[in-house]
């Protein structure tokens, strides 16, 4: 680590900030997983965007070995291998039958059939220098396909011109993370970690000009009131949230008027819309 701080600086200066920021962006979702616990289910959540979080660490781990001056890269990414692997188990904990196999599937096929064959094939059919660039553009090319999931919920915050599906503090903590792993990669002149950070800068660019061109729909949706009903909408990275909406009831009022007679009154205002009624009773003169 002496020799990395005195031969490259500003690299270890910018490796050590994307440590911190990266760190922030995998403790983002425990939130999420906060609620898995609590609620002792997974609900609508998926565990796809864990796995490959999971994948992704793992490919960067085993180039960080294969590199030199890559202490960086590799306690970054062994702290995520291990938030989420935790994030995987207590998924696994609490998800019904089929979303467990089917992330067992997943944890089988992608992080050990694919990585071992990436190792097979870099080990036995590759030397020298030729074996950390072909892994280096797996890297990117798996880092690429990461950073243009955004593209679904760019989307869909279009088409509803609502950004509750896009918080602006991880969209800011992932552009924060790109620019300073794009810093590292041109100082230590890695083309692998620079590239694929190019993308991420400009995808987080985006999302946040979409949150500020449509943050007004989020902030006149806060001061609406609160009801106990609640709907379930797909978030980021193939998420769920539950947001409350605005449902008010029909009233129904029936009075029992002169003569025992039976009057029903309905209140059809245009604020008192909802799929529930509330029946009154009242005893007038007899």
């Amino acid at each position: 680590m002496a020799i990395f701080t005195m031969h490259h600086p500003w690299a270890f200066i910018f490796g050590l900030l994307g440590n911190l920021v990266s760190f922030m962006v995998y403790l983002a979702p425990l939130p999420t997983f906060y609620r898995v616990y609590r609620k002792k289910s997974t609900e609508g959540f998926q565990s796809v965007p864990y796995v490959v979080a999971l994948f992704s660490s793992m490919l960067w781990i085993y180039y960080a070995f294969l590199k030199t001056d890559a202490s960086l890269l590799i306690t970054i990414n062994t702290i995520g291998c291990i938030i989420e692997t935790m994030y995987i188990a207590m998924f696994i904990a609490y998800a019904p039958r089929n979303a467990r196999i089917l992330t067992a599937k997943l944890l089988l096929g992608l992080n050990l059939g694919v990585f071992s064959l990436i190792l097979l094939v870099t080990l036995l059919l590759a030397k020298g220098s030729n074996r950390v660039k072909i892994l280096g553009w797996v890297c990117v090319t798996f880092s690429v396909c990461v950073f243009v999931a955004p593209l679904s919920i760019m989307r869909l915050v279009i088409r509803t011109k609502s950004v509750e599906y896009m918080p602006f503090s991880l969209s800011l903590f992932l552009t924060l993370s790109a620019v300073m792993w794009f810093g590292y990669g041109m100082l230590m002149k890695d083309l692998y970690i620079a590239l694929p950070n190019i993308l991420g800068f400009v995808f987080g660019v985006l999302q946040m000009l979409l949150y500020c061109i449509y943050r007004d729909k989020v902030i006149r949706e806060q001061e609406l009131p609160e009801h106990i009903n609640n709907i379930v909408r797909s978030g980021t990275m193939g998420c769920s949230e539950v947001y409350p909406i605005d449902v008010q009831q029909n009233r129904k009022e029936v009075k029992l008027g002169e003569g025992g007679k039976l009057h029903e009154q309905t209140d059809n205002n245009e604020e008192n819309m909802g799929n529930q009624n509330e029946v009154q009773l009242t005893v007038g003169e007899v």
